[in-house]
């Protein structure tokens, strides 16, 4: 399985979620996160500490990623157009990170537009950096990609300093010593399940129209 993250805009919380997508995958297989990013925020985010998966440089990709390992793609932010068509092309679910704000959604709405475009949709947008009670953001950013028809994964990520505390220790967010660090946790497991309830439905629908398979009995 191939999940890439990916955003028009920075500060989205693109590799707070490739690094909680590649532990909660690492619990269901090999998994290796690829750091594509020129910020190499991901491998930073590695050497200050001890992730349960591999972290590589994409040149070293080829050589580390095993036919069987799941894979996840930290890129570059506000990828050109081409690099996104390139993305969208060799992955199994292009992840898209927003956080409910003005500048954040204009940005989102240039990825669906030109990934409409070049007629892909196996993408799912995810909301991040959600404030907390009684700020109503988060739900009514929700509710208005609903009315939209674009996809969105249910459960979205809240706003909690533990993650900022994981960033700093080199950790996923469940090691850190924060009251919130297992709510934030609990918020990507439940991400990862529908990733594989998604993933599983595909499978499901491409097994259905492949060919039977037609036995010589003679």
């Amino acid at each position: 399985m191939i999940i890439t993250v990916a955003s028009f805009k920075g500060g989205v919380g693109k590799t707070t979620s490739a690094i909680h997508l590649a532990a909660f995958l690492q619990g269901q297989g090999e998994t290796v996160l690829i750091d594509a990013d020129p910020n190499r925020s991901a491998l930073g985010w590695a050497s200050r500490g001890e992730l349960p998966f591999s972290v590589v440089d994409q040149w070293d990709a080829e050589e580390t990623i095993k036919p069987s390992s799941n894979v996840v793609i930290d890129t570059p932010a506000r990828p050109i157009p081409e690099d996104l068509a390139a993305l969208a092309r060799t992955c199994d679910l292009l992840v898209l990170p927003t956080t409910p704000d003005v500048l954040a959604l204009d940005a989102l709405v240039l990825t669906v537009e030109y990934l409409k475009a070049i007629s892909t949709s196996h993408y799912r947008i995810l909301i991040t950096s959600i404030p907390p009670r009684p700020s109503k953001a988060g739900q009514e950013v929700k509710e208005l990609l609903q009315e939209a028809n674009l996809p969105i994964f249910d459960q979205g990520i809240r706003r909690f300093a533990a993650f900022q505390k994981a960033a700093l220790q080199g950790v996923p967010v469940y090691m850190v010593k924060d009251q919130r660090a297992e709510t934030g946790w609990q918020d990507y497991e439940n991400v990862g399940g529908e990733i594989l309830e998604i993933m599983n439905v595909r499978d499901l629908e491409n097994n259905a129209t492949e060919e039977p398979e037609v036995k010589d009995f003679f």
